[in-house]
């Protein structure tokens, strides 16, 4: 072995021995179980930073592990390659989107291939082909013939200046990004997919799912966010109709003061018909100019306007007035709110506002509860269930019950019912832009005068997006760009053969990383979107990394089409990913996020050609937990840098004595000692990997190292040959981690084959069995001192060595002893009176 250690160039040589021999290819093992490891496909946008680093290590570090455990790995990779991004910047540099996402990929694949990340590239995948959008095309259709896709009115960002519609990430402070005009809402027609028909099996497949964070769960739950209800209707004081609600609380219907409308409810122009009329269009107009975050910003002010007109209540006969407010919106329930400010919060800010009356209709239930006071002293609303008063009949009745009995009362009457509702909407994603998949769509004002859209025949898929002159078609404004394009516009009727017009709108990119994972199984198949047997073979997913702000919209589609697959008879699983991962964020050296925008990205590339691939490897996997955040240190990689040097040091220094020893036994002494240390260390790293715990695993190694250090000079043939072991041993268990400077490691000390081919080590149970460990001994919970005893001793033996040692003595005596706490291997605990 050279005494140096000289990662440029031992990398390179790793590197291509690995892609010349198929080392990563799946399907490689006959006979062996599956493991499908993957990280979510990049978006080729520019460089690679260290965000991305570490995300793919995450899972590099799994799939090196599991194929040393037997397993035969499945670990690709892709590009999510269409978006907005390239089409931005193609508006911007003129450059055609097809052309700089190319660049990028090269880009990335070289950095990715430098960092020796385990890879099938054979299996490459690029959502941008024609030959994978055409299965978007495809799954469209199927959806569409199942009534899963349809055409709607929605609301969207609207830029004046530019007369186009614009996505939500270019809407800055409530403005276009791109000349800085006042953005509005207007409605326009846009294609759908009915995920709302899989509202409550997606919320009920998050139980299934015990392997995933449960913040991600949570999110999850919360955007589909069902409600168990009760819709209830307030008939108009003139008989012309009714005001429908929903509420999760009609426990508390007594206490409505007022009705709220959002301003888009249908019924607000024929309710204001006297002298508030003029108030109430002025008010429905601005809110039509205000963003929906900002009219529902928790912390936001609450705005409204009287109608002028009233309803009756359900249960009292009051009138009840009839407001407008900023904070109701008229796509979640039924667009009308049924306010009761004495027992919820926006309601009660509201009525505070607006000088409205706040009922008590549910007091504190139990012993021990003081009376609430009048209402007007109150500074926030009663919000938890109670017991009714002031509720005719009702009174007395805890709320739960209440809730039964006034919706079957409702119910009777023919005034409402039990309802349940989402959150969560269907998903619109159809977009004005150019670099997506074309929607397989035709009209035909012969065959479809009504515009439904008339679909594509599944022979004439893909749909190609057409060539075009970039600074003619992608100008970022007016029309949507392939409606610039007469060529790919204008075409032939699939039923009539007559003159027709394509959809010129293009699919939203959640739908090309919807089931790219299934793909991957196939990548070249041209008859399907992938190979069913498989999928059998292979789905789901074992291990899935990524980031959080994926939780809701990515991954919630992602599940959403898995079920739409297994359908469809292409898969077989619900849920496509048994184990999630979510990677912390990398931030820069000045503790911010890193971004171009604050100039404080470290690239990987730098940092590999002054170190080493493995270094950057170790670094970061090195740095914490991978779901925790934390800050880039140039100090920590220099001491990352200063342990693999050391690890080279030992294997070169012993080399030559050690690499070819051989001893069949007994152990003793320093020979034992060394073993130990090597088989402690195998222990340690494969169950820290196993709980995600990258960190420890390498300090297991780095602890190792320390005791092996301190061995200068290698006396005995059992000496030399432990040695040798412990090199091999630390050489596959890093593998995972630093995996160009094992092989290197690992071939000077007799290995023929790559260390990821060779089995993970087993360690010998009786190495690991420490013969003296250390026990902790406390009095009342306070550490006194610590004893060394055999690691067969019982509680006895325990007690008995600690009650002679010197510093617990003064602590016991005079005391009465009324509990022995014995912790075996750790500790034991006085507790005196």
């Amino acid at each position: 072995m050279n005494e140096r250690y000289e990662p440029r160039a031992i990398e390179p040589k790793w590197q291509a021995r690995w892609a010349a021999e198929g080392v990563f290819r799946a399907d490689g093992l006959a006979g062996a179980p599956k493991k499908y490891v993957l990280e979510m496909l990049p978006y080729p946008s520019g460089a690679m930073h260290m965000g991305h680093v570490r995300n793919y290590l995450i899972g590099d570090v799994f799939a090196r592990y599991y194929r040393m455990r037997g397993f035969d790995v499945l670990h690709p990779m892709g590009w999510d390659a269409f978006g907005l991004p390239a089409e931005n910047a193609a508006i911007k540099e003129g450059v055609h989107p097809a052309i700089r996402t190319k660049e990028n990929i090269e880009g990335f694949r070289a950095e990715m291939a430098s960092l020796g990340y385990s890879y099938d590239w054979t299996r490459e995948i690029a959502t941008s082909d024609p030959a994978y959008y055409r299965w978007n095309q495809w799954f469209f259709l199927r959806l569409l013939e199942r009534k899963m896709v349809y055409r709607r009115f929605s609301k969207v960002n609207w830029c004046p200046s530019c007369l186009t519609v614009i996505a939500n990430e270019q809407v800055k402070d409530g403005r276009c990004e791109r000349c800085e005009s006042v953005v509005v809402e207007r409605e326009m027609p846009e294609w759908a997919f009915r995920i709302t028909r899989n509202s409550q099996d997606l919320l009920d497949g998050l139980d299934r799912l015990p392997e995933w964070p449960d913040r991600i769960l949570a999110m999850q739950r919360n955007w589909i966010g069902r409600s168990d209800g009760t819709e209830c209707d307030f008939v108009l004081e003139d008989g012309r109709g009714a005001v429908r609600v929903f509420t999760t609380r009609i426990d508390t219907v007594f206490g409505c003061t007022y009705l709220v409308l959002a301003p888009e409810h249908p019924l607000v122009d024929g309710l204001a018909t006297g002298p508030d009329r003029a108030a109430v269009r002025a008010f429905v107009e601005k809110m039509a100019n205000t963003p929906r975050g900002e009219r529902t910003a928790e912390a936001g002010t609450k705005e409204g306007v009287f109608t002028g007109a009233y309803a009756r209540h359900p249960f009292t006969g009051d009138a009840v007035p009839i407001w407008i407010a900023n904070f109701v919106l008229a796509d979640y329930g039924t667009g009308a709110v049924m306010a009761v400010p004495g027992h919820d919060s926006r309601d009660f800010a509201f009525a505070r506002a607006y000088r409205l009356p706040i009922r008590q209709v549910v007091q504190p239930a139990g012993p021990g509860h003081k009376p609430l006071g009048p209402t007007d002293s109150w500074t926030e609303p009663f919000t938890d269930d109670g017991v009714l008063l002031d509720s005719g009949i009702y009174s007395g009745l805890p709320s739960a019950e209440a809730r039964h009995r006034l919706t079957a009362e409702l119910q009777r009457r023919g005034l409402g019912t039990a309802k349940v509702t989402y959150r969560q909407k269907d998903w619109g994603f159809s977009r004005q832009r150019y670099w997506g998949t074309p929607i397989p769509i035709v009209y035909c004002e012969k065959c479809d005068p009504e515009r439904h859209g008339i679909p594509v025949p599944d022979d004439q898929l893909p749909v190609r997006l057409p060539d075009i002159d970039v600074e003619s078609v992608l100008t970022g404004k007016g029309e949507p760009p392939l409606a610039k394009v007469p060529s790919f516009v204008n075409t032939t009727c699939p039923r009539c053969g007559g003159p027709a017009r394509r959809e010129v709108e293009t699919m939203d990119t959640f739908v090309d990383s919807c089931w790219y994972y299934a793909r991957y199984l196939s990548p070249n198949l041209d008859t399907a979107p992938f190979d069913a047997a498989l999928a059998s073979a292979w789905l789901p997913v074992d291990v899935y990394v990524g980031g959080p702000e994926h939780a809701v919209m990515h991954l919630l589609y992602f599940r959403f089409w898995s079920r739409w697959m297994k359908i469809l008879g292409l898969s077989p699983v619900d849920e496509p990913v048994t184990r999630l991962i979510t990677q912390g964020i990398v931030n820069g050296p000045d503790g911010r996020k890193m971004s171009k925008r604050w100039g404080n990205v470290v690239a990987p590339s730098s940092i590999v050609g002054r170190y080493g691939a493995d270094t950057v490897r170790t670094y970061v996997l090195f740095a914490g937990p991978p779901e925790r955040d934390f800050d880039w240190s140039d100090d920590q990689v220099e001491g990352a840098h200063r342990f693999l040097k050391r690890l080279w040091a030992l294997a070169s220094t012993h080399h030559a004595a050690a690499a070819a020893a051989r001893h069949a036994g007994p152990w003793e002494g320093r020979a034992l000692e060394i073993r130990r240390l090597a088989h402690k260390c195998v222990r340690r790293v494969g169950e820290s990997i196993e709980r995600l715990s990258f960190n420890t695993a390498i300090a297991g190694v780095m602890e190792c190292l320390n005791g092996l250090g301190v061995v200068e000079t290698l006396g005995s043939e059992a000496e030399k040959a432990a040695m040798g072991e412990a090199m091999r041993l630390l050489a596959l268990v890093l593998t995972p981690f630093a995996p160009h400077l094992c092989e290197e490691i690992a071939e000077a000390y007799g290995a023929t084959e790559c260390t990821v081919t060779q089995p993970w080590p087993a360690y010998e149970a009786a190495l690991v069995v420490d013969d003296v460990l250390p026990y902790a001994v406390q009095v009342n919970g306070k550490l006194r001192a610590e004893v060394q005893l055999p690691a067969s001793a019982g509680e006895a033996e325990v007690r008995a060595a600690a009650e002679a040692e010197a510093r617990v003595q003064a602590h016991l005596t005079g005391r009465f002893v009324r509990k022995v706490v014995f912790v075996p291997r750790r500790l034991i605990n006085f507790v005196v009176g």
